[in-house]
């Protein structure tokens, strides 16, 4: 079976729980091995880095295979807006950056990925 290739895309805080929420029931639903899901933070939901809780979450779904990926361009911003404290090396290391959000949604919608906006 070909795995479900899925990009979830969060630019708002406030859908970080219904995004996690997804993803786990994705692969509670298909199989681990039968998932390949990126989520993609970009705009004000890259504030989410500071929060423990949601950290936890997404580290224990890193850990089942979900590539976590955060907007360098919306990091920035943040911080330069002081919205943010945290810099880019102290983003947990489940978590890549990608120099802008917007591109990394078409690449992956380019190379057959399902598109997800909770």
């Amino acid at each position: 079976m070909e795995k479900f290739k899925v990009i979830i895309h969060v630019n708002e805080m406030d859908r970080w729980t219904v995004a996690l929420g997804n993803v786990a029931n994705l692969f509670a639903s298909a199989g681990n091995d039968n998932v390949d899901a990126i989520v993609l933070g970009n705009g004000n939901s890259v504030i989410v880095y500071e929060d423990l809780q949601k950290i936890k979450v997404m580290s224990d779904l890193s850990k089942k295979g979900v590539r976590f990926r955060a907007c360098r361009n919306s990091l920035n911003k943040m911080k330069t807006e002081g919205r943010i404290s945290i810099t880019e090396s102290e983003l947990p290391a489940f978590v890549e950056i990608v120099p802008a959000g917007i591109t990394e949604v078409i690449r992956r919608q380019h190379e057959g990925y399902a598109y997800l906006k909770p």
